[in-house]
């Protein structure tokens, strides 16, 4: 079986067909930093780090293009409020949503634009749209007129042109055609930064941005725009529209996640029920917070519980707890063995992560059961299919990411730690107890804790 997945546009399952064979192009709508992300952010960072994964293990070559929102009305309100120049708020929080997909074991994108940076490209779009009767320039500001494509906008939100409410973008929507047209660019305003174009100084809207940044690093026709489902209207149908009418043909497949929420609300900062990724780590091991967040499949919406985070802990420790004792009778994984075809078609069917996890603690049982009856054999085959599938998820214990402080420093630690436990296999040998214990204690003093199994001291960071 092929990969299929589920394309928002026309409301069905649709086999994965890429531009150009053997490539795979992917554009995630990523951060605006206006505030640090909590759980609900990175979730969609997990989900598509997930099928980026599996595309890749799929022998495609991957482009995965996440970008960064970092001039918007919200980051100017927040900068007013602080005080601060806007470009203070956009670093400060463009580093703490770094920092968290790299604490989740999310791959770096291979290209990932801040929308400042990309003026001139947004000039050039917004002419094209001119020219070609979509766009008009009112007050300094330009809007593109959705009655001159009405007979195609709304089909991603499955929505009527006349049932729309109006854009609500500006604060004087007598510079408008139309109330339901929506702004490309902003014109100068007192306080906030601008940039020149050829109808005047501003900044540009939010919907241009993704549009000039996804065509630049993907080509006019990509494979699949992903982003949470909540910027299906009007952020991802003002793309499409936009991006279209200039003449591209967008993205070919569109991927939405579900949203998480607490109770019946969804998380938002307005809310108060933030859950911030440094407090959450601080609950469950980054790798554990992961297990929690792609589990469940990626358009399903999530119901925050701490029972429930706690719950999907216990279960990843379940996996962890054979692969670590595994890992002490194999000392050589095949990193090379064929995944289990329930692993591979599960994925393949829109990525059905549950399916899938449900195969790796299968195969874990199994593992369980083969160690319990000593036969080698079995267990390493076992577990080069485990540690294979949780590859695929980034979530093998095994891998730098999650067995140290980081993949530079890993060895580090491995070192570090294996020459403790080699002094306290002595201490031991020599019967002085007391040193043996005075190491261990160090050990778990810096984070690490160390037990004593048949086949040796057995070390892991302290949970």
């Amino acid at each position: 079986m092929s990969l299929h997945i589920y394309d928002t546009s026309t409301r069905a399952i649709r086999e994965f067909v890429p531009v150009e064979a053997g490539r795979a192009s992917i554009y995630l709508c990523g951060a605006t930093v206006q505030a640090p992300p909590h759980i609900g952010h990175i979730r969609s960072g997990v989900n598509f780090d997930v099928l980026r994964r599996w595309m890749t293990r799929s022998g495609y070559d991957v482009t995965f293009c996440r970008n960064v929102t970092d001039i918007d009305d919200k980051i100017i309100r927040v900068a007013a409020q602080e005080s601060v120049p806007w470009f203070v708020v956009a670093e400060r929080n463009q580093r703490a949503f770094t920092w968290a997909y790299d604490t989740l074991g999310c791959l770096p994108p291979t290209v990932e634009p801040r929308a400042t940076g990309h003026v001139p490209e947004m000039i050039t779009l917004m002419q094209r749209l001119i020219d070609r009767g979509h766009a008009y320039a009112s007050g300094g500001d330009v809007y593109f007129g959705v009655q001159s494509y009405a007979d195609r906008y709304g089909s991603l939100s499955n929505q009527k042109l006349d049932n729309m409410r109006a854009a609500a973008d500006t604060d004087d929507e007598s510079c408008k055609r139309d109330p339901r047209d929506f702004a490309l660019w902003k014109g100068e305003k007192p306080g906030e930064p601008t940039w020149p174009t050829p109808w005047g100084p501003g900044r540009p809207g939010w919907h241009l941005e993704c549009s000039a940044m996804a065509t630049k690093y993907l080509g006019p026709t990509f494979d699949i725009h992903g982003g949470g489902i909540d910027l299906i209207f009007p952020h991802h149908e003002n793309e499409i529209a936009q991006s279209q009418a200039a003449g591209d043909g967008f993205a070919r497949y569109w991927m939405h996640n579900g949203m998480l929420k607490i109770g019946a609300e969804k998380m938002s900062k307005s809310l108060g029920n933030s859950l911030l990724i440094p407090e959450m780590v601080q609950k469950v091991r980054p790798v554990e917070l992961r297990y929690y967040l792609a589990a469940p499949h990626y358009r399903s919406s999530i119901d925050y519980s701490e029972e429930a985070l706690l719950e999907a802990a216990a279960a990843y420790q379940r996996i962890e707890g054979f692969v670590t004792r595994a890992a002490e009778v194999i000392h050589d994984v095949d990193a090379h063995a064929p995944l289990p075809q329930a692993f591979a078609d599960a994925l393949n069917d829109d990525l059905g992560t549950p399916q899938a996890l449900a195969v790796v603690h299968e195969v874990v049982r199994e593992g369980n059961v083969a160690l319990s009856r000593g036969d080698k054999e079995a267990v390493a085959r076992l577990l080069a299919e485990t540690q294979n599938m949780l590859d695929v998820l980034g979530l093998d214990p095994r891998s730098p990411q999650w067995r140290g402080a980081g993949s530079d420093l890993a060895p580090v630690v491995d070192a570090l730690v294996a020459v403790a436990l080699e002094q306290r296999k002595a201490a031991r040998a020599r019967k002085d107890y007391e040193a043996a214990d005075a190491i261990r204690d160090q050990l778990a003093a810096a984070g690490i804790t160390v037990e004593d199994t048949p086949h040796g001291a057995r070390w892991e960071l302290s949970r």
